[in-house]
């Protein structure tokens, strides 16, 4: 008979873990940003810190380090201004697309 597991006993998932390289952060916040879910975007880029190290990425975007914790946790909706210096710190940029590409 096969063992039960509880989900509780599962361990937490940790996408940070899985962002090693450019490519990898890319299709990450390309796939978050099509969710069109801001406070999911702030949460990846948390992520995508952590896996960078939250210090250097707070030091590089002149955010003290607590503050952009508190910035990219997950259900945060962050100013704009916070997106767009993490991004720059992080070395990516967002990119607008049509939705409703001409035919």
């Amino acid at each position: 008979m096969t063992e039960k597991i509880k989900i509780s006993e599962l361990p937490e998932f940790d996408a940070s873990e899985l962002l090693g390289s450019e490519e990898d952060i890319a299709a990450y916040l390309t796939t978050v940003l099509e969710e069109n879910d801001p406070a999911l975007l702030a949460a990846a880029l948390g992520d995508i810190a952590r896996a960078r190290g939250m210090s250097q990425v707070a030091k590089e975007a002149g955010i003290a380090r607590e503050a952009l914790y508190k910035a990219l946790r997950p259900g945060s909706e962050p100013r704009f201004e916070t997106i767009s210096r993490v991004c720059t710190a992080l070395g990516v940029r967002l990119v607008a697309q049509p939705l409703h590409p001409a035919a």
